[in-house]
């Protein structure tokens, strides 16, 4: 779970030199005297009060023996200071990418709790930029820009009008799903004859589908993960490999059955087909020119409804003809729906109280 809590970070870190400086006052003892004590030049001492040098471990064990203050004091004192320095510096950087930082689904992020709920603006802009770098585990933009910037030119998608920030936002929300889920080494025929399983889950609830799927998928070795759309992203599915893992990733984009089951078996013939080196990317209503997304939308087409009951679907004119083809087939009557209104037997308006409409019932971040 992502940690959206704001900790404290002081405004101002005292130097350890100037605590040491202290300590000689208190102690009524010069530099050079400390430097006697120590064996070290005097030069250095003052250096270290200066701040332009920094206490080593070898300088902490000599003044605990000096002061009898712990040399882990002095250790700890020097790294928050010297962090304190880098955060300082890396404040006036941050400056200079606040405009990028505006280009990411702020919004849809703070509502799912991975960022602060904060308005965009003064000091709150490194806060939300240092933990959007923190949600995609990047050092900084210019990391970002390398590594999820330059993912683009793996994406194979079949409609590209999506926003590459939200794009890259909504994918990382399935990485960090995938990162800790677990499951057995991938098995290509065993994930391919439980594909028709997974089928007659179309039958079945959310409540009672969303954990046999995932179970289901893991113990043939691919990974399942659902991650709520991001409104500019347009992506309805996803399929990837993560460390030589399988990912499915679905959002509901679009919300009715017959548009997430048709993308989850869309996406597991990526899986089963195609390169492992690529970002399958797809949005339903698309016009698919690649051959690759041509080949998974008639993989997925031909599982929910085989070839050979398709000369049927033109003759089903009523809901009741669909409620009894469904039933022959064993597939819900909202996978008959959509499928007559793709193949343009039957308007986009009717029959859509046959389909199932799902929502979340929780946010499921990583």
């Amino acid at each position: 779970m992502i940690d959206t809590r704001i900790r404290y970070q002081p405004a101002t870190v005292t130097a350890p030199g100037e605590t040491l400086a202290d300590l000689l006052e208190e102690q009524c003892m010069t530099q050079t005297e400390l430097a006697h004590r120590m064996g070290r030049p005097v030069k250095t001492i003052n250096e270290i009060i200066k701040g332009k040098a920094a206490i080593t471990p070898e300088t902490a064990l000599q003044l605990e023996k000096v002061f009898t203050t712990p040399a882990a004091y002095w250790l700890n004192h020097e790294a928050h200071y010297r962090a304190y320095l880098a955060r300082r510096n890396e404040d006036d950087d941050l400056a200079a990418w606040h405009n990028w930082l505006d280009r990411h689904p702020l919004k849809e992020l703070k509502t799912l709790d991975i960022l602060p709920d904060l308005y965009s603006r003064g000091k709150n802009k490194n806060i939300l930029l240092r933990r959007l770098l923190h949600f995609f585990g990047v050092a900084s933009p210019t990391e970002w820009e390398n590594f999820y910037g330059n993912m683009k030119t793996a994406y194979r998608r079949n409609k590209d009008q999506s926003d590459p920030y939200a794009t890259a936002a909504w994918l990382r929300l399935g990485e960090l799903q995938a990162a800790s889920a677990s499951c057995a080494p991938f098995d290509r025929q065993r994930f391919d004859a439980a594909l028709h399983e997974i089928r007659t889950f179309t039958l079945l609830p959310p409540e009672d589908f969303e954990p046999r799927l995932k179970a289901l998928c893991a113990a043939t070795g691919v990974i399942v993960a659902l991650v709520p759309a991001i409104p500019r992203a347009r992506v309805s599915g996803a399929a990837r490999w993560l460390n030589n893992r399988p990912l499915i990733q679905l959002s509901l984009y679009g919300k009715t059955n017959d548009r997430f089951w048709f993308t989850f078996f869309h996406e597991a013939c990526h899986i089963l087909k195609h390169s492992h080196k690529l970002v399958y990317l797809d949005e339903l209503d698309g016009d698919p020119s690649e051959p690759e997304e041509q080949e998974a939308d008639r993989f997925a087409a031909n599982l929910l409804i085989p070839p050979e009951y398709a000369a049927e679907l033109p003759t089903l004119r009523s809901k009741e003809a669909v409620r009894t083809f469904a039933g022959h087939i064993g597939v819900h009557p909202g996978i008959v729906v959509g499928r007559l209104q793709h193949d343009n037997e039957i308007e986009k308006s009717w029959m859509n109280d046959l389909k199932a409409t799902f929502t979340w019932r929780e946010t499921p971040v990583g």
